[in-house]
């Protein structure tokens, strides 16, 4: 750490959490490490509270390995205080409460990131609500908006409505004007989808692709399922209609007959989060702070919360992930909560 950082009486180490091995959650394990210094650019966060997302897991798993350059520790978002700056920060002062999307890091006592990936706390939520917007809303509104071109009174299908992404999906393409549908597995889930203002489609009593073709078809379709829902979202879309991939839980490879996508002038597109530049990711930020946090100002959007874990007890979270009963988002409170 710098002579800089050390006068401002930050801790030459800190706690994380790192991965052992490939494995499952027993291979998160408690460590010291030194406390990362600030590059041009970024800046260091004193972590509140950090969230818990499913590219987490696949980390964990060996399935999903951190871009050159990157903290080899899992943890993409986090909320908390600026704790230094680097050269050529303008935008931020230390203790500046802000959410920040992160390149990793996230789970330990202190994390690095751009400084412009970190977006102030929006006025009336709380750091721990704050931690669990920066990963969801990029992933949201990049996809829905920036690259799936939602409108207002257009329809919307997103599958895992209860999930983090499905929960924040919901909110946003309401706030925007659309009509929303989000497939979910229990009634519980689908409850929650429903309080949101969504129709639930309850998936394993109901077929999703009949739903939507009743009403027309989807519009816009947001999947992170894949396998064999991939032709089924095809058949659900209507004529021009969308199909973004962010993940593929059900695996990536399906038979797919593409001459409607012709015929029915469909468009199939996807994308993924932390491989892309900063530049992008600092794009994406200034629209949220444009488009999103007004909505979180307002009340329009308001994350759903499941359980939060000690930074310490990192493993249950992922079991809890991983055990599927979760609601909207787990976080981990960390030092500076």
């Amino acid at each position: 750490m710098s002579g800089e950082a050390i006068r401002l009486g930050l801790p030459p180490e800190m706690d994380v959490i790192e991965i052992t091995g490939p494995g499952g959650p027993e291979v998160l394990t408690p460590a010291r490490r030194p406390l990362p210094a600030p590059g041009h650019g970024q800046i260091l966060i004193r972590v509140a509270f950090a969230g818990v997302n499913r590219p987490d897991v696949l980390q964990r798993m060996g399935a999903y390995a951190p871009p050159p350059g990157a903290s080899d520790l899992p943890g993409l978002e986090c909320s908390g205080h600026v704790a230094a700056i680097g050269p050529g920060v303008t935008r931020w002062r230390p203790g500046d409460a802000v959410c920040a999307l992160l390149p990793g890091g996230g789970y330990a006592e202190y994390a690095l990131t751009a400084a412009d990936h970190a977006l102030p706390v929006p006025t009336g939520l709380s750091l721990r609500e704050a931690a669990c917007l920066p990963e969801t809303c990029f992933t949201v509104w990049s996809n829905i908006v920036m690259r799936g071109g939602l409108q207002a009174g257009e329809r919307f299908l997103v599958h895992g409505g209860s999930s983090g992404i499905g929960t924040t999906a919901i909110q946003i393409a309401r706030a925007l004007g659309a009509r929303v549908w989000a497939t979910a597995g229990s009634a519980e889930k689908c409850a929650a989808v429903e309080s949101l203002g969504g129709t639930a489609i309850h998936y394993r009593t109901e077929d999703f692709v009949a739903v939507l073709r009743a009403e027309g078809g989807a519009d816009l379709i947001l999947d992170m399922v894949g396998g064999d829902y991939i032709a089924r979202n095809l058949k659900a879309l209507a004529d021009d209609g969308r199909l973004v991939f962010i993940a593929f839980l059900g695996g990536p490879k399906a038979e797919v007959n593409f001459a409607p996508v012709m015929t029915r002038r469909l468009t199939i597109t996807g994308s993924t989060l932390r491989p892309q530049s900063d530049l992008a990711k600092a794009r994406i930020a200034e629209q949220l702070r444009q488009h999103v946090w007004p909505m979180a100002e307002t009340g329009r959007l308001r994350p759903v919360m499941d359980l939060e874990f000690p930074l310490a007890d990192a493993a249950a979270a992922h079991a809890r992930m991983e055990g599927g009963a979760h609601i909207g988002k787990i976080v981990l409170r960390a030092g500076g909560a």
